[in-house]
């Protein structure tokens, strides 16, 4: 029989899953003593990772009883054992390799430790921090990042589209007749999903489809407009047709910058102004080079602007659209001034009831899959969701283009009947955009 592992966690993979406990199957968990006191210091707070804080030491403090020594305690039928591993005296080989005593090498030290103490078992050090995991490498120390919620292939990712080529005669009595063909009565496209798709091309033109999976037939998808906005590509127009479409509750966009993800829902949901009750775009506060917004002067909003400002951005394009003394443009400027329409951070309106409520979230490459779960389940009764944002670009310390919220989204959304996906490839913005998005 294979002898068990024995996994040290790093605090970050507690404060992005309280849960974890319960991912090592068989094998065996040791909580160094350090990451004890650094949850210590997230108890406090309304964000996600001080949710996950409080989480996991109430689970731990249920699972320990009243004594966690020794072996530690077990954690279920089929799973393994969590223990506390306490404070040790520096190895040498640590002592030598590093000059602060920071909690990160205490953590390197403790799991080190525990290699030399149990030989003849695998220790892995799990960590969502690079640094930490190349650190412990360099020291002997087996480390691998948290998994669980992590897509396995990138370019396996559903796209939301297909392009099919198609001869002439097909193409044109594709939507000749009353109604829209069946999936049956177009076998040449296999296995449709829910909202998928589809560039049907011949040798002289195209059509754009989209398949409908509750009556199993596919529609043309037109050309819409909205608010001043048209859409300029086939996967522009996709995404129109979902942002647009009553029966789809739950949208993402993903692609680079200039692909108008932002734009097409910000218009999207001006269009659809009257059906809801108010109109929030908020975005994750992710700074860049990890300084804090303390770091800023002003006061809070003088802060956040910088943040927010490419959402004014795409607004302004928008206003752009009418003159002056439109009424359109000037509905905007009321709705701003009455917060029927508001530019929030994500953090501002956590707890918040979104019922009838068009709520885009910009930049979700940026939130942790436990934070996109936490949006989409406080939906209430007439809310759609729309999530945009690039998942080449992560500016979060602890996520990449496989474990970012975004990506689990799409990949455990896929094939939902009131969920639309499409990656938007062409760029947009400018020639010059375009270039220096492709060769720079």
């Amino acid at each position: 029989m294979a002898k068990t592992k024995l996994f040290v966690l790093d605090t970050n993979v507690i404060l992005h899953d309280s849960q974890c406990l319960y991912s090592f199957q068989e094998h065996d968990i040791a909580i160094p003593i350090t990451v004890i006191e650094e949850l210590d210091q997230f108890k406090k707070g309304t964000s996600d990772i001080n949710f996950h804080a409080r989480q996991f030491l109430r689970s731990m403090d249920e699972i320990a009883g009243d004594l966690l020594e020794g072996d530690g305690a077990p954690l279920g039928e089929g799973r393994g054992r969590i223990r506390v591993a306490l404070a040790q005296q520096f190895d040498p080989k640590v002592e030598q390799a590093f000059i602060q005593d920071i909690p990160d090498h205490r953590i390197l030290n403790t799991a080190l430790v525990l290699s030399k103490e149990e030989p003849d078992r695998a220790v892995i050090l799990v960590s969502k921090d690079t640094n930490v995991r190349i650190k412990a490498k360099a020291l002997g120390i087996v480390a691998q990042d948290f998994t669980t919620d992590k897509v396995k292939n990138f370019d396996t990712l559903y796209t939301g589209k297909r392009h099919l080529k198609i001869d002439d005669p097909l193409l044109d009595s594709f939507f000749n007749g009353e109604g829209s063909p069946t999936a049956e009565e177009v076998p040449f496209i296999e296995s449709p999903v829910a909202n998928e798709n589809f560039i049907l091309r011949s040798t002289s033109r195209s059509i754009l489809a989209n398949y409908k999976v509750g009556t199993n037939r596919f529609q043309k998808v037109e050309k819409l407009k909205c608010y001043g906005i048209s859409p300029r590509n086939a996967e522009q127009s996709f995404a129109l047709n979902a942002l647009m479409d009553d029966s789809v509750r739950l949208v993402t966009l993903a692609g680079r910058a200039g692909t108008g993800k932002t734009l097409l829902a910000l218009a999207s949901a001006l269009q659809q102004r009257r059906n809801f009750r108010q109109i929030l775009l908020a975005r994750p506060i992710v700074p860049l080079s990890n300084k804090d917004i303390g770091f800023l002067p002003g006061d809070v909003n003088a802060k956040l602007d910088p943040y927010m400002q490419p959402l004014y951005d795409n607004l302004t394009v928008i206003k752009g659209q009418f003159d002056e003394n439109d009424a359109e443009r000037k509905k905007i400027q009321q709705m701003q001034e009455t917060d029927k329409l508001l530019i929030t951070p994500l953090a501002y309106i956590r707890g918040r009831s979104l019922q009838k409520i068009f709520f885009i979230v910009d930049e979700a490459q940026n939130l942790t899959p436990h934070e996109v779960k936490t949006i989409i389940t406080r939906a209430g009764e007439g809310t759609k969701i729309v999530f945009t944002g690039d998942i080449r670009q992560i500016d979060h310390p602890y996520l990449d283009s496989l474990s970012n919220g975004l990506t689990y989204l799409i990949n455990r959304m896929k094939g939902q009947a009131i969920y639309s996906h499409v990656t938007l490839e062409k760029g947009e913005r400018s020639l010059l955009a375009d270039l220096a998005a492709e060769l720079l």
